[in-house]
């Protein structure tokens, strides 16, 4: 007699649809990874990273990691019939352009202001460097206005007289207005009480001849503040993203875990409820907010390995994304590199518990070729090989 067996288990047909959603699913998650992870800023030469939230076709989600422009870019490329679920991290910031107004009986005073900003990483429209013979004046500071980002005249008894930087100053303060640069009156040898009335209201900050006082306006310019940096959170409520019951049931289990490995951790409901203190309601409902770092199985959750490369950085000395960038950076530099996991472990003397999260961060975006086979444990992976993806996550990511 012929028994059939689908994983080891004997074969039904609930097993065999169960079995073939799962290929289908897990082909299409690669498929899109690789889809999405081949688009490339055609100008800065950014490529995007997805990963894949969910755990069937009907939960499906992608997301993708990249500035605001890249991202864009994605969504163009995807055609209609591969249009999913998709949400996106974009962190870009607008590096700052100040459009510097001045006085020509304050030129040189300028000229030392212009070359501080230059020289702290501001672009700094100065008319001397800007406008060349030939060239219209008009034109030209049009072109310095359109793009600032800061707007900064400076204010003396002399300039405040001159017609130009006046009209200069009616651009600046329309752009103000708009939302769309900030206006810094900077005062030399210029007293508060003289300022226009439009100008009174705002913060005006004094310069001297020794620019003793530039360091504190190219810090407001960069956006960095002068109030103390926040202490640390209670480490029992870190500061996650997620609401505070579905923190607290990370925690959990980025505390319970001996090596950072899916189904390392199993959590019946009426146990979380125990050690959290919250009711079944809100544990009910913090599970569904994980729903993509935890899978149900027979009234218990287990957790994956995505919850501590998403939640370790909270709870350990260690931040996944970080050690997964080293990983990727020797992978990628080091003809010599071990692909054992045992041997990478040794090599930074690291444990399995730190490793394995780092491991599945490069393998949940596609960046490695990951060889799975039985007895590796504690870790998660027999070998861990680079690819062409393992470059430009790192290029990406320099």
């Amino acid at each position: 007699m012929i028994k059939l067996s689908i994983g080891g288990k004997p074969f039904s047909r609930g097993s065999l649809e169960k079995e073939l959603m799962r290929a289908a699913f897990k082909n299409i998650c690669t498929e899109m990874q690789h889809r999405i992870g081949s688009v490339r800023h055609p100008i800065t030469g950014e490529f995007a990273f997805a990963t894949v939230l969910g755990h069937s076709l009907e939960d499906m989600r992608m997301h993708v990691e990249g500035s605001s422009a890249l991202i864009e870019v994605v969504k163009r490329r995807l055609s209609e019939d591969e249009s999913i679920a998709m949400t996106s991290n974009a962190t870009d910031k607008k590096a700052p352009h100040v459009f510097l107004s001045y006085g020509s009986d304050d030129r040189d005073l300028a000229k030392r202001i212009a070359q501080r900003f230059t020289d702290a990483g501001i672009d700094t429209w100065w008319a001397e460097w800007e406008i060349s013979a030939g060239d219209s004046v008009r034109q030209k500071i049009d072109q310095g206005l359109e793009g600032c980002t800061h707007f900064v005249v400076l204010l003396s008894p002399s300039s405040i007289q001159r017609p130009w930087v006046n009209a200069e100053m009616d651009a600046g303060f329309v752009k103000r207005v708009n939302a769309t640069s900030r206006f810094i009156p900077l005062r030399f040898d210029f007293p508060v009480a003289q300022l226009p009335p439009l100008l009174s209201g705002l913060l005006c900050p004094e310069i001297d001849k020794g620019l003793t006082q530039i360091k504190s306006l190219i810090d407001d310019i960069h956006g960095l503040t002068r109030k103390p940096t926040l202490g640390e959170p209670p480490a029992s409520a870190p500061s996650t993203g997620y609401s505070i019951a579905a923190t607290a049931i990370a925690g959990l289990a980025v505390n319970d875990s001996a090596n950072g490995d899916s189904h390392d951790v199993e959590l019946e409901v009426g146990e979380i409820v125990e050690r959290t203190k919250l009711s079944e309601e809100d544990v009910a409902d913090a599970l569904y907010e994980l729903r993509a770092f935890f899978v149900e199985r027979h009234d218990s959750w287990h957790a994956t390995a995505k919850l501590y490369a998403e939640f370790d950085q909270f709870w350990k000395p260690w931040n996944p994304a970080e050690d997964a960038l080293k990983l990727a950076a020797d992978l990628v530099n080091d003809s010599g590199f071990p692909s054992r996991p045992s041997e990478i472990a040794e090599r930074y003397g690291w444990e399995p518990r730190r490793l394995n999260p780092a491991i599945f961060f490069l393998k949940d975006r596609a960046a490695v070729d990951v060889l799975e086979h039985m007895g590796t444990h504690p870790y998660s992976a027999g070998f861990v090989n680079k690819s062409d993806a393992t470059r430009r996550f790192v290029k990406s990511r320099s």
